[in-house]
């Protein structure tokens, strides 16, 4: 892959007409043949082109009416707000070759992912597929490094033009202990402060817990200072984008900080900038300046493809409208929307979008305030005729650890029925994703991987557009079935598992009171820091019922699950010096089986061992035999997939 080209440190004004468009797309640099000159079957070769799209935004245009602050950013000469963004294409050398779908896949925190979910084990399967890949920036708080696509938003000001502050909550879970803090630092990734007003830094308050539920502790101010001791002890050398510690700060707690920011970016822009570079790549022959469009009369369709975070914005960007363009024409035909139960915290003020409500971690983000069921999702994309076909993808932890219940019942209590523009596909047994660093957790990482039914689900996506061909019917755990169950309930499944130690934990949902200034049902507005808690009884969450090893009886299963070496379970618990006992971020585990009765035994473990089960090595090659055949029968897997799972079976050591 080609660097993106890194953005100019001031937007250039480019004077339109247009309320809402692409001023300039500007390719910078091309890469012909891409990937090392490899042909994709009768697709050929692909090229890279990397470059820059400038836009203007008219604050008075109804289609821009959902974004915070966008009438308080600076204007050019034309009364419009300017911004530029990173573009990333990845195409067909002959683009009559290809299968005419634009591909765009969401960045994760400034990150490119789509061809490494889709394929792992499989290199080179979006390609042969045909697809064209776009990628964009549209976070506006990434720093400038690396290989990071970048938005560049505008700040917004005060009414009378002057610096614009408010209050600012942050959390921090650390991985490894440190005497300095970025302000914008997570747990899962890096980002731009918005930085301390220096004069009110005394009133600025850092507390410390060990877990969430925790009463939380006052650090003395003296303790701690708004500034870098990196390179010279406590106090350090004063910064208003860092926080320094005597002592410093280690694994075992949970940091939060309020504290007096100014200079918010708008940071909303980035639904808009995404809306109108793919209507512009769809629709649009040249740019104002008479460059060329590359995708030019060679896509008939768009699938946004969105993981965890980037599949959180495509929820937003459905529930704010920006699934139309300004011509009224639908912007996506089709989403899938993977492991991604919540919403984005991306249009409120001083917005933090790489935040992600957990259990342990910020537990009280705005990414999961009602509503959050699809119909209510939906509604306005409803209201313009511009729903796309959407395909939802689950992993276990969604719903240990990000409230995925809340998406498909009503309040927690009865199953909610799916709009026929959304099916629902919730993978057993499995975690985030994989490869995830397990640094603070206590047990081994999922295994259980999800690739083979997401390649699988992408050829019927693109068959229900091209060809109106029906798509796998929607499986996800019920109320109904009692496949969905209270999480007290399944903790007998966990206790027959050695090791797992249950100890009853979910992300529940607190009541909370965001101030008059939030409006929910916009996902915008000013938040009041910290939120008040409300009494009275939250939604339950719920969570996928267990077999008697502990394994999901719902869903979708993989080949892994149907043909089982362990228990796969969707949380993970923090081991000590790491807030022991807690939920471990999007961690999942597993617990092999043992490999004989006698093995078994003599550890206490009542699940059946792999010999009881399979009898020998070919009794496991015949069971994942079995397990492939059903898959490809149901639609969750490819038959390449399938000959090459049977294929590992035989070559494995399992019983030999």
């Amino acid at each position: 892959m080609h660097r993106p080209a890194l953005l100019a440190a001031a937007l250039v004004a480019i004077a339109a007409p247009a309320a809402a468009r692409i001023t300039a797309l500007e390719i910078t640099h091309t890469e012909h043949p891409a990937l090392g000159g490899a042909a994709f079957g009768a697709v050929g070769q692909y090229e890279w082109l990397t470059g820059t799209a400038r836009g203007e935004l008219d604050p008075a245009d109804p289609a821009n009416a959902a974004i915070q602050d966008l009438a308080l950013a600076p204007r050019n000469a034309a009364g419009r707000v300017e911004y530029a963004m990173d573009v990333a294409i990845l195409r067909p050398a002959i683009p009559a070759q290809g299968n005419g779908t634009l591909l765009y896949d969401v960045l994760n925190r400034g990150r490119k992912l789509a061809p490494g979910v889709f394929e792992q084990d499989w290199p080179g399967f979006l390609e042969a597929q045909g697809f064209t890949l776009v990628w964009s920036g549209w976070q506006g708080d990434l720093p400038a490094e690396g290989t990071l696509m970048r938005l560049a938003a505008p700040l917004a000001h005060a009414p009378d033009g002057g610096v614009l502050t408010g209050t600012v909550r942050k959390e921090y879970e650390l991985f490894s202990p440190t005497d300095t803090l970025a302000l914008g630092d997570t747990d899962l990734g890096r980002g731009l402060a918005y930085p301390a007003v220096i004069a009110e830094a005394a009133s600025a308050v850092l507390t410390e817990r060990v877990r969430q539920a925790d009463a939380p502790q006052r650090v003395p101010r003296a303790e701690w200072e708004f500034a870098d001791c990196r390179t010279r002890p406590f106090p350090g050398t004063s910064d208003a984008t860092r926080i320094c510690r005597r002592g410093g700060f280690d694994t075992d707690h949970v940091y939060e900080l309020l504290y007096t920011a100014r200079d918010p970016v708008v940071m909303g822009i980035g639904f808009a900038a995404t809306r109108d570079l793919v209507a512009f790549l769809r629709g649009a022959t040249a740019d104002p300046a008479g460059r060329a469009n590359p995708l030019a009369g060679s896509v008939q369709r768009a699938i946004a493809h969105g993981t965890s975070q980037s599949g959180r914005f495509l929820r937003s960007f459905l529930d704010l409208g920006f699934n139309r363009d300004e011509q009224g024409r639908r912007v996506f035909d089709a989403m899938n929307i993977h492991i991604a139960a919540a919403k984005l915290a991306l249009n409120q003020r001083f917005a933090q979008p790489s935040a992600a409500s957990m259990q342990h971690e910020e537990h009280l983000a705005p990414t999961q305030d009602a509503p959050l069921g699809w119909d209510a999702i939906l509604q306005r994309c409803r209201a313009s005729a511009t729903c796309p076909q959407i395909f939802q993808e689950l992993s276990s932890t969604e719903y240990w650890n990000s409230r995925a219940s809340l998406d498909t019942t009503e309040a927690g209590e009865a199953d909610a029925a799916l709009p026929p523009e959304v099916h629902a596909y919730h993978v057993s047994s499995t975690q985030h994703v994989l490869g995830l660093k397990t640094t603070p957790c206590a047990l081994a990482g999922n295994p259980n991987g999800m690739a083979e039914v997401m390649r699988a689900l992408l050829v019927r996506l693109q068959a229900l557009l091209v060809a109106g061909t029906a798509p796998p019917p929607s499986r996800y755990p019920r109320v109904a079935d009692a496949t969905l169950l209270p999480p007290p309930a399944d903790a007998a499944g966990f206790a027959r598992v050695p090791g797992l130690a249950y100890a009853g934990l979910v992300n529940d949902v607190p009541l909370l009171d965001r101030g008059p200034d939030f409006d929910a049902a916009h996902e915008s507005g000013v938040l009041r820091e910290p939120p008040r808690l409300l009494p009275g009884a939250a939604p339950p969450v719920l969570v996928p019922a267990l077999d008697a090893d502990g394994n999901e009886t719902g869903g979708v299963r993989t080949v892994t699950l149907a043909a089982p070496l362990g228990t796969y379970v969707g949380w993970n618990r923090r081991r000590a010096g790491f807030a022991e006992g807690e939920l471990c971020y999007l961690a999942g585990s597993f617990v092999p089986f043992a490999r004989t009765e006698a093995e078994r035994r003599a550890a206490s473990d009542p699940r059946p061992s792999l010999a009881e089960r399979y009898g020998d090595h070919d009794g496991y090659v015949a069971a994942v035999a079995r397990a492939t055949a059903a898959a490809e029968a149901d639609g969750f897997l490819l038959a390449p997939d399938a000959e090459r799972l049977r294929r590992d079976a035989a070559a494995s050591q399992i019983l030999k």
